[in-house]
């Protein structure tokens, strides 16, 4: 079950020269420690909600399922941090893989990976839909109106799914890894197709960020914040628009604009 996202605390504040005894809301922070077929996997730092979800995606984020089916059993005990995964398939093959930072070409363009699974499952974008600037912008304001959570206490990262039109499903997390991960795991375990689908997030755009869309598969990331050098060189080669600092009336497009609806 679900744990509560943030906690009620007592503390001081200062204001006008004054300390204060007052209560703020904290957000909570939960180790969960993924067991993969009876062996230790990882441990990731998250908020201790839609577990499941992140379990899912964070494996497939990882090369080490790539489909539902490859889940025989999940079982989360979340009063002692365990989520224990048992697979249909075998996975000795990934403790074999490299972690060394690799470069590799496609398509005649330089494409840097810093993990060797990175490489192996970001995908080129083969999305054809289109998006009119007004959505964007609306969609964006409608991931800050449902992020409640962050409103109260300013420490989670948000992301959303989203077939240019409405929202599938959004989440939150204190990891932003975490939040797109969740994402993820549902669009997995509900079969849909992410192919023609975009991501709304509300941190900048990282190439550690930009490469988990190319996992996921989408067109097209928005987010309210910034992107990095690098990020849009990534998000160049793997036909990703990539659209920042959506604030008010304007954005920026960096990649691809293509996708991008105009009315001449």
């Amino acid at each position: 079950m679900d744990k509560d996202l943030k906690t009620n605390q007592p503390i001081i504040r200062y204001k006008n020269g004054s300390l204060i005894e007052t209560n703020d809301y904290y957000v909570t922070e939960f180790p969960l420690t993924i067991v993969v077929n009876k062996e230790e996997f990882a441990t990731v730092l998250c908020s201790p909600n839609h577990l499941r979800e992140l379990i899912i995606g964070f494996l497939a984020s990882e090369g080490v399922i790539h489909r539902q089916k490859d889940i025989k059993e999940i079982q989360i005990d979340d009063s002692k941090g365990f989520g224990r995964v048992t697979l249909n398939i075998d996975i000795d093959h990934l403790k074999k893989q490299s972690t060394k930072r690799m470069i590799a070409s496609c398509c005649g363009k330089s494409r840097e990976f810093y993990f060797q699974t990175d490489m192996n499952i970001a995908k080129t974008s083969q999305a054809q839909f289109t998006v009119a600037p007004e959505k964007i912008i609306e969609m964006m304001q409608q991931l800050q109106d449902q992020s409640k959570i962050y409103q109260a206490t300013g420490g989670l990262h948000n992301a959303a799914i989203s077939d240019g039109a409405d929202f599938f499903i959004h989440r939150s997390d204190i990891g932003r890894h975490n939040a797109l991960d969740k994402l993820f795991g549902y669009c997995i375990e509900a079969r849909i197709p992410v192919r023609d689908k975009l991501l709304l997030f509300s941190g900048r755009i990282s190439s550690e960020i930009l490469i988990k869309a190319a996992k996921i598969g989408v067109g097209m990331i928005l987010s309210k914040s910034a992107p990095t050098n690098l990020a849009i060189k990534l998000a160049q080669d793997l036909n990703i628009t990539a659209i920042g600092f959506i604030r008010d009336d304007h954005f920026n497009i960096y990649s691809h604009p293509e996708r991008i609806q105009t009315k001449s």
